[in-house]
């Protein structure tokens, strides 16, 4: 089962990488776009992870056997719970902006912390 230490560790990591992966990839400087996306880089984690934690859902810990992506389903609903976290934080944040980039910038945010989760913790 996960602990407290690795899912605040695996939220803070993928915070870290979101940021580095929007300002040096995708040149994002608007605090508009920056804070809620590192805010649902944080929460999307912790959110599913503390769910499991406290439903004791030791088997979503189990890796698919493919060595390049070993990927669970612990992994997968992660990016899920966060793409839907980002989705909201940002659809509030830009609501005058085109739905499109909303969904593109949750999708990485996802992006990130589905690979973040299957391959850093």
């Amino acid at each position: 089962m996960i602990g407290w230490g690795q899912i605040f560790y695996g939220a803070a990591l993928t915070t870290i990488v979101t940021a580095l992966v929007f300002v040096f990839v995708r040149r994002e400087r608007s605090r508009q776009v920056l804070i809620p996306a590192l805010a649902a880089a944080l929460l999307g984690p912790i959110t599913w992870n503390a769910v499991l934690h406290r439903a004791g859902g030791n088997g979503f810990f189990v890796d698919i056997p493919f060595k390049p992506f070993p990927i669970s389903w612990q992994d997968t609903v992660d990016g899920i719970v966060t793409f839907a976290v980002a989705s909201v934080f940002l659809g509030i944040a830009l609501r005058r902006e085109p739905s499109g980039r909303v969904i593109s910038l949750a999708a990485l945010v996802a992006a990130v912390a589905l690979l973040v989760d299957v391959y850093c913790y």
